[in-house]
Protein backbone atom coordinates (compact mmCIF):
# COMPACT_ATOMS: atom_id res chain seq x y z
CA UNK A 1 0.00 0.00 0.00
CA UNK A 2 1.38 3.42 -0.94
CA UNK A 3 1.66 5.76 2.03
CA UNK A 4 1.93 9.54 2.19
CA UNK A 5 3.20 10.77 5.53
CA UNK A 6 2.05 14.19 6.75
CA UNK A 7 2.79 16.08 9.94
CA UNK A 8 -0.67 17.03 11.21
CA UNK A 9 0.72 19.90 13.26
CA UNK A 10 2.26 21.59 10.21
CA UNK A 11 -0.37 20.35 7.76
CA UNK A 12 -3.54 19.57 9.74
CA UNK A 13 -6.63 18.00 8.23
CA UNK A 14 -9.12 20.50 6.88
CA UNK A 15 -12.39 21.29 8.65
CA UNK A 16 -14.17 19.63 5.72
CA UNK A 17 -12.15 16.42 6.13
CA UNK A 18 -12.91 16.26 9.85
CA UNK A 19 -16.58 17.08 9.31
CA UNK A 20 -16.87 14.28 6.77
CA UNK A 21 -15.01 11.59 8.73
CA UNK A 22 -15.64 12.27 12.43
CA UNK A 23 -18.73 10.33 13.50
CA UNK A 24 -21.27 12.45 15.39
CA UNK A 25 -22.15 9.57 17.72
CA UNK A 26 -18.53 8.68 18.52
CA UNK A 27 -16.72 12.03 18.24
CA UNK A 28 -14.61 11.37 21.37
CA UNK A 29 -13.13 8.28 19.65
CA UNK A 30 -11.31 10.61 17.24
CA UNK A 31 -9.55 12.59 19.98
CA UNK A 32 -6.23 11.54 21.51
CA UNK A 33 -7.11 11.30 25.18
CA UNK A 34 -3.42 10.94 26.08
CA UNK A 35 -2.65 14.50 25.04
CA UNK A 36 -1.93 16.90 27.92
CA UNK A 37 -4.17 19.46 26.20
CA UNK A 38 -7.08 17.01 26.40
CA UNK A 39 -6.57 16.50 30.13
CA UNK A 40 -6.59 20.25 30.78
CA UNK A 41 -9.96 20.90 29.11
CA UNK A 42 -13.53 19.82 29.70
CA UNK A 43 -14.79 17.10 27.38
CA UNK A 44 -16.33 18.37 24.16
CA UNK A 45 -20.09 17.84 24.22
CA UNK A 46 -20.67 17.64 20.49
CA UNK A 47 -19.04 16.80 17.19
CA UNK A 48 -18.76 20.53 16.42
CA UNK A 49 -16.97 21.23 19.72
CA UNK A 50 -14.65 18.25 19.14
CA UNK A 51 -13.75 19.41 15.62
CA UNK A 52 -13.21 23.00 16.78
CA UNK A 53 -10.89 21.71 19.49
CA UNK A 54 -8.99 19.51 17.00
CA UNK A 55 -8.57 22.42 14.60
CA UNK A 56 -7.15 24.63 17.36
CA UNK A 57 -4.93 21.82 18.71
CA UNK A 58 -4.03 19.30 15.96
CA UNK A 59 -2.13 17.22 18.51
CA UNK A 60 -5.54 16.22 19.86
CA UNK A 61 -6.36 14.32 16.67
CA UNK A 62 -5.94 10.59 17.12
CA UNK A 63 -3.03 9.41 14.98
CA UNK A 64 -2.13 8.01 12.59
CA UNK A 65 -4.84 8.79 10.08
CA UNK A 66 -4.90 6.32 7.21
CA UNK A 67 -6.84 7.20 4.08
CA UNK A 68 -7.47 4.83 1.20
CA UNK A 69 -10.11 5.98 -1.22
CA UNK A 70 -13.19 6.79 0.81
CA UNK A 71 -12.06 4.71 3.79
CA UNK A 72 -10.42 6.45 6.74
CA UNK A 73 -9.01 5.03 9.97
CA UNK A 74 -8.08 7.28 12.92
CA UNK A 75 -5.62 5.89 15.46
CA UNK A 76 -3.67 2.65 15.46
CA UNK A 77 -5.97 -0.26 14.66
CA UNK A 78 -4.08 -3.20 13.18
CA UNK A 79 -7.21 -4.99 11.97
CA UNK A 80 -8.58 -1.85 10.29
CA UNK A 81 -5.19 -1.20 8.68
CA UNK A 82 -5.08 -4.74 7.32
CA UNK A 83 -8.60 -4.34 5.96
CA UNK A 84 -7.58 -1.14 4.15
CA UNK A 85 -4.66 -2.98 2.61
CA UNK A 86 -7.00 -5.65 1.25
CA UNK A 87 -9.52 -3.24 -0.29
Amino acid sequence: MDVEERDIVRDPPSPEFLEKHVDADRFLDFISKRSPVFRERPLPRSKKEAIDLMLKNPNLIKRPILVKGRNVVFGFDKDAFNQLGQD
